[in-house]
């Protein structure tokens, strides 16, 4: 992989990880026009890049994903005082464990159906038709709905559904926060927390099957450049991407992106009919 090739790709990354398409079907496009042919790298090259995405969440949100209850009320003890503290991080545990179990389990089925080009193209498709309706279904949002373990836990439950790729982890996690009575913007934003410990997890794992396969850290090791590279381009333009879309669906909603999904899923799905042979990253 060139560093133009990564450019492009941490391009396509920053862009559309954290906005409700499905960054694999972009991968998809992206891959096939660049001609980069998929190995063990470039798999993991597509993973390991999030690392950048994950640090845009950061940045942005720095004041509330490095904050804590320190106003705790005197009833709180033991336990209880130190979950009440350190709130914010158990929600995104509560969310980030249906995810994590499914992971561990149906790890070989979930690397079987993200071979699949024809299943993102049809996830992307069916899910660009449910995101034309999905204002009218949650158009009644609640202001003060408060985050409880309860409704950590069901968004969580939605974004296991994103293990079939195509979904868009970005578009079941929001969806989900809207079924809880969240408003656009508070769900997107948990959702952008929730990516923070799902996609860390995502590329540790990566990373350490990569060096464990044989002659991976000498691969890592060649490649460093490209990964920095690809790292850094992913950073800036998730920020970019993160703030474009706060302002979108606060004021527009989602049809937009439901439409922009039926594209590029039958564009996919009208190459497959044409005779072409698209590979997966």
């Amino acid at each position: 992989m060139s560093i133009f090739e990564a450019i492009i790709i941490a391009i396509v990354e920053g862009l559309t990880e954290f906005l409700p398409v499905s960054s694999t079907g972009h991968m998809i496009i992206a891959q096939n026009l660049l001609g980069v042919k998929s190995d063990e790298f470039v798999k993991a090259f597509t993973i390991i890049i999030q690392f950048g995405a994950i640090l845009s969440v950061i940045v942005l949100y720095w004041k509330r994903f490095f904050n804590v209850n320190k106003d705790i009320p005197k009833e709180k003890q033991g336990i209880n005082r130190l979950l009440y503290k350190y709130d914010f991080y158990w929600k995104l545990l509560v969310a980030f464990i249906p995810a994590a179990i499914l992971g561990f389990l149906f790890s070989d089925l979930i690397d079987e159906m993200l071979e699949s080009v024809t299943v993102v193209a049809v996830m992307l498709v069916i899910g660009g038709v449910f995101m034309l309706f999905v204002d009218k279904w949650f158009n009644k949002p609640r202001e003060s709905q408060e985050m409880t373990n309860k409704n950590a836990f069901i968004i969580g439950c939605f974004q296991c559904i994103a293990m079939i790729p195509g979904v868009s982890r970005s578009m079941a996690t929001i969806v989900g926060g809207m079924t809880r009575g969240l408003t656009r913007k508070n769900a997107a934003e948990f959702s952008f927390f929730l990516a923070v410990p799902t996609m860390a997890a995502a590329t540790g794992y990566k990373l350490l099957k990569l060096i464990m396969s044989p002659d991976g850290s000498q691969v890592l090791l060649d490649n460093i450049g490209v990964l920095i590279v690809g790292n850094v381009v992913a950073f800036v333009v998730a920020m970019l991407a993160i703030k474009f879309f706060i302002g979108f669906i606060s004021k527009y909603g989602f049809k937009l992106f439901g439409w922009y999904r039926i594209l590029v899923g039958g564009t996919i799905l009208a190459l497959i009919l044409a005779g072409y042979e698209l590979t997966i990253l």
